[in-house]
């Protein structure tokens, strides 16, 4: 069953000439693992963007075709619906981090949503245990080490309980052993709770034998879309 379904969508930034996506269509199925790749400024992060509907809800522009979230178009329904069914994470973590502790970070959706103070609670520790960032729940995320923000920033989306989890680069900021760490930790969590993945990621060996698929990118198009042993052939 599909979760995403990406119907000729070309997409132009308000007061731009060109559009940055071009007539681009591809589904995301429940429990795949994706890694969508490209050259700097090919349109991966617009590309994402449009997942939520934060394109073209928060910034405008031109947005033709169709995106359809677990059912729901994301020209019809507000960013926070979205949210609870696809989780966002940028690659700078710290440009969503902005509660005083990990434990505030990560209840702030879900007080946004109404939702019980027990369930918020339990939503909470299921997601800094599937994380393993209980020892950090007190702490501020300004003092934390960039893997550990990008940890706390995919809690939060997890704690949301989205169907799919988008990545743009979340290793980009990040040594090769933490990367490698988080890496792992999107496989634990694409195998062992079957979430939907998908990573914009550079760092092709650490990801590849993880992924389903691979989607190209140039020049606002994707290129290529198939398994990792044909896409690199």
């Amino acid at each position: 069953m599909a979760l995403i379904e990406v119907h000729s969508l070309t997409y132009t930034y308000p007061g731009a000439d060109r559009p940055t996506l071009v007539d681009i269509s591809f589904e995301v199925s429940e429990g795949e693992f994706i890694v969508l790749t490209g050259p700097s400024g090919c349109g991966k992060s617009t590309l994402c963007r449009c997942l939520n509907g934060l394109i073209p809800h928060s910034y405008g522009g031109e947005f033709k075709g169709k995106v359809i979230v677990d059912g729901l178009n994301t020209l019809e329904h507000p960013v926070y619906v979205l949210a609870q069914k696809v989780g966002l994470v940028f690659q700078t973590p710290e440009n969503q981090l902005f509660c005083s502790t990990v434990e505030k970070e990560i209840a702030f959706g879900l007080e946004n949503l109404g939702l019980p103070r027990d369930e918020i609670l339990k939503r909470i520790d299921e997601a800094l245990e599937l994380m393993d960032i209980k020892h950090i729940r007190y702490s501020s995320p300004e003092e934390l080490s960039g893997g550990e923000q990008q940890k706390v920033a995919i809690a939060a989306c997890l704690a949301m309980k989205p169907k799919v989890l988008v990545l743009d680069e979340p290793t980009a900021h990040l040594d090769p052993l933490s990367a490698f760490r988080l890496l792992k930790t999107l496989e634990k969590l694409n195998q062992e709770l079957n979430i939907a993945i998908l990573l914009v990621e550079h760092r092709l060996d650490m990801v590849v034998e993880s992924a389903d698929r691979v989607m190209v990118m140039h020049e606002g198009k994707i290129i290529v879309d198939a398994p990792p042993q044909q896409a690199f052939t």
